[in-house]
């Protein structure tokens, strides 16, 4: 029993290893785009830096797989953008989620009876904000959108 319980845990730590997105299995999926950078343009997307006239692959590299794409095809050009978005859970109060019910035995009249209570649950709101669009042009980074922090005051 003392060795299947860190065998155990290994196997499950591998598991949820396996799924992560890193920068690691990224590079290594676009192992030949990778290879062929400068040293410093590896060093940027290891960083997630990405600049104008990156490629889809370097992109990819740097930020993972886009949340959202879309393709505008205009006169003469096409475009296609990639959205990353930043996700987070707010605190909203409390709502009312049910009754709980127990039973309570009476002795004196030697039976159970039935009681409830309310029961009250923390709910939480899923806000998506916009975080990077990235618009290619050609097959190269043509424009960066990032919203701007508020001005400190």
């Amino acid at each position: 029993m003392k060795r299947l319980l860190p065998l155990l845990l290994a196997s499950m730590l591998a598991g949820l290893l396996a799924g992560c997105d890193t920068f690691a299995r990224r590079a290594q999926a676009r192992a030949d785009t990778f290879a062929a950078l400068d040293p410093a343009t590896r060093a940027k997307l290891e960083h997630g830096t990405i600049e104008i006239g990156y490629t889809p692959d370097m992109v990819y590299i740097a930020l993972g797989d886009p949340d959202e794409k879309s393709e505008t095809v205009s006169a003469g050009k096409r475009e296609e953008t990639w959205i990353y978005n930043t996700y987070r859970r707010d605190y909203a109060g409390t709502a009312h989620a049910g009754y709980r019910r127990f039973l309570v035995y009476d002795p004196k009249a030697k039976r159970y009876r039935v009681y409830s209570e309310p029961v009250y649950a923390d709910v939480y709101e899923l806000n998506t904000q916009e975080n990077i669009r990235v618009i290619f042009t050609d097959g190269k980074v043509s424009a960066l959108e990032q919203p701007k922090p508020p001005a400190a005051g």
